[in-house]
């Protein structure tokens, strides 16, 4: 790869740059991790044994990023910072080409297995390993298997103590292992168990009857019809709703590797991998879009955005 741009020839390359998805509410993210930081192999692969597993992002990281160029979209890659030391300069040139870095945090450890000072410390570690590499200020946040809940909500008041301006953690549908089901589908306020607030951008999904589907991303990309998402995007963009979809590098990896798993997490993991990046192609062609902070700067102008109280029983000490 090339040399890249200073910090001060990126920010400029980004701000003059015409923005060819100019008013777009569609937002692209990806959360960059590799396919055993997956909740589903918390057990099978721990921290401690990542560095024995091959490493597989980086074409895939790099394939998205000429995907989105060749369709003149820009993404959000929300970025573990555990990745950074093997993508710096990928990452760099990605902001070259205005996308925006954020945080995924650092070891992808679900937020219940951690307490409010292991979590601030993975913030400020996750953080300044991106910030440092890469050379933009970090804004928004995706906890890592959208771990907010309301049994997690403390984890609110640590993401606004940590300055991040967005949040982009709370998915709101049933699931065993995440989902606020009764929180809004659009962008709002989070409040905190504190009364702070925090600006969050919930993934797609589809409200049929009684039933709220989830429908932007990951698993639920590769088993619906590709044209289910495109007609809820296409729904949302004509009532000018902000929608966001998100992917992960693996999602376009069906040769990656095995790992030891029960069979309906195997399943959920593997299920038609093969048809990711046909279907995200597919999307780009119909669609353009941009970065969350951007989206959410239009979704703000238009009007007050709706509050939504996030508390829990037990909070642990924020102290």
């Amino acid at each position: 790869m090339s040399t890249l741009p200073g910090l001060a020839e990126r920010n400029a390359a980004a701000h003059a740059r015409p923005n060819a998805s100019a008013g777009t509410l569609a937002c692209l993210t990806v959360d960059v991790e590799e396919y055993f930081h997956c909740e589903v192999y918390a057990r099978c692969a721990p921290a401690s044994t990542w560095s024995h597993f091959e490493r597989r992002a980086a074409p895939f990281v790099e394939r998205l990023g000429d995907l989105l160029q060749r369709h003149e979209s820009r993404a959000t890659f929300f970025v573990l910072g555990w990745m950074v030391p093997y993508l710096g300069p990928l990452l760099q040139h990605l902001a070259s080409q205005g996308h925006e870095i954020a945080c995924h945090g650092d070891a992808h450890e679900h937020l219940s297995r951690l307490t409010p000072q292991a979590l601030r410390e993975d913030l400020t570690r996750a953080r300044g390993r991106i910030e440092d590499a890469v050379g933009v200020r970090i804004r928004g946040y995706r906890a890592p298997t959208f771990s907010v809940t309301r049994a997690t909500a403390w984890a609110l008041d640590i993401i606004s103590e940590q300055g991040f301006e967005y949040d982009s953690s709370i998915f709101p549908i049933h699931h065993d292992r995440y989902g606020v089901p009764d929180a809004p589908a659009s962008p709002f306020w989070a409040v905190t168990p504190s009364g702070a607030c925090v600006l969050e951008f919930p993934p797609l999904t589809l409200d049929c009857l009684a039933l709220r589907v989830p429908v932007g991303g990951g698993g639920y990309l590769r088993l619906l019809p590709g044209a289910i998402l495109r007609q809820c995007l296409g729904r949302r963009a004509r009532q000018r709703q902000a929608a966001l979809v998100y992917v992960h590098p693996w999602e376009l990896d069906p040769q990656q590797p095995r790992l030891r798993a029960g069979r309906l997490a195997q399943w959920r993991h593997r299920v038609n991998l093969h048809t990711t990046e046909a279907k995200l192609e597919r999307l780009l062609r119909t669609f353009r879009f941009d970065t969350a902070h951007n989206v959410l700067k239009r979704v703000q102008a238009m009007g007050p955005l709706p509050e939504f109280a996030l508390t829990t029983e037990a909070t642990p000490q924020l102290a």
